[in-house]
């Protein structure tokens, strides 16, 4: 990002670690204003708790160092009084499983209507007209019939977009989705989406999109950074990643989709697993798995560096682009089929 682009977060070195071990190894991240950035990578890679870490949500055994600035202002060691005045009204979560995270005991309409109350102020009948304009503006059919239903009477898509009505309600300028159509079936994982897609055209709202998912990443997000235990590893435009992608990590995540048209071929997995926290190689996390690698890889860990064509690589021995310039788009376009 440029120094000239204003931006709404901003994480400088930020580390996390667990009773002493490191799983977070110096993030630096920008978010502007409006724009739609994915996170993507394998499961444990720190993807969620990049942003748990941002917000101040992570248990107390956790160890947080580095600083997160919101337009300026740091998060990294404001009190929790502080942090309570932008945890739903300015940056807002919304999670994978919502059946954890929506109240079942609770009404919906009451469960929107607090939000409502709490980040904006309104109450009685305001809050109640406010609530039914987000259960519709999510998609909730019938919602003045529905406030007064619990969340075992919706399904488990409109439970995902009632999360997403919630977190609407202090009108944040930065939603992040944390894999939120994990749990859902492909129909119902398209209209969220495409209800993310549209509420973020219409709010104007920032949206950081986490998964592991490169189809729905490339249908939302504008910008995308791969990471792999605990780091950054590349980061460009949807165009960059899914046309040419250049880290061996990234080139694997494509080679292992399946490609629903042409001739049927074995997929290419990333061979071996994702390094234990506690057993990191001393070099390029990835060095085990990647078929570049060579002694440099084992021994040092290469940095985060701006490339000439405007994204971020840390590889000594990326993967060069064919000779035509062409990759991999007709997996990029099979994931949109």
């Amino acid at each position: 990002m440029s120094a000239e682009t204003s931006s709404l977060v901003e994480m400088r070195d930020l580390k996390v670690a667990f009773d002493g071990v490191e799983v977070l190894h110096g993030i630096d991240l920008d978010v502007a204003h409006g724009e739609a950035l994915g996170l993507v990578g394998e499961s444990g890679c720190g993807k969620s708790v990049t942003w748990l870490a941002a917000l101040g949500l992570l248990p107390g055994k956790a160890s947080v160092t580095g600083t997160v600035r919101l337009e300026g202002q740091d998060l990294s060691a404001a009190p929790r009084t502080v942090l309570e005045t932008v945890r739903g009204k300015r940056i807002a979560m919304i999670f994978q499983d919502p059946s954890s995270s929506l109240n079942p005991v609770l009404r919906i309409g009451r469960q929107i209507t607090e939000a409502l109350t709490i980040h904006r102020g309104l109450t009685g009948a305001a809050a109640k007209a406010e609530a039914l304009r987000l259960m519709d503006m999510v998609g909730i059919p019938d919602p003045r019939r529905r406030f007064d239903q619990y969340a075992h009477e919706f399904s488990g898509g409109q439970c995902q977009r009632l999360m997403i009505a919630v977190a609407l309600a202090g009108e944040p300028e930065l939603l992040i989705a944390d894999e939120p159509t994990t749990a859902l079936d492909a129909t119902i994982q398209a209209q969220i989406l495409d209800l993310l897609g549209t509420l973020q055209a219409e709010t104007g709202m920032a949206l950081v999109f986490i998964s592991h998912d490169l189809g729905a990443v490339s249908q939302v997000c504008e910008r995308v950074c791969v990471m792999y235990a605990g780091r950054i590893v590349e980061q460009g435009t949807v165009d960059q990643l899914f046309s040419a992608p250049r880290h061996p990590y990234t080139r694997g995540l494509f080679d292992a989709i399946p490609q629903i048209d042409g001739p049927r071929r074995r997929l290419i997995p990333i061979p071996g697993t994702v390094p234990h926290p506690r057993e990191l190689p001393q070099g390029c996390a990835f060095s085990p798995r990647c078929a570049n690698a060579t002694r440099f890889c084992e021994t040092k860990r290469p940095r985060l560096l701006l490339q000439p064509d405007g994204r971020s690589l840390a590889c000594v021995h990326p993967v060069e682009p064919a000779a035509d310039g062409t990759h991999r788009t007709e997996i990029f376009e099979d994931t949109m089929q």
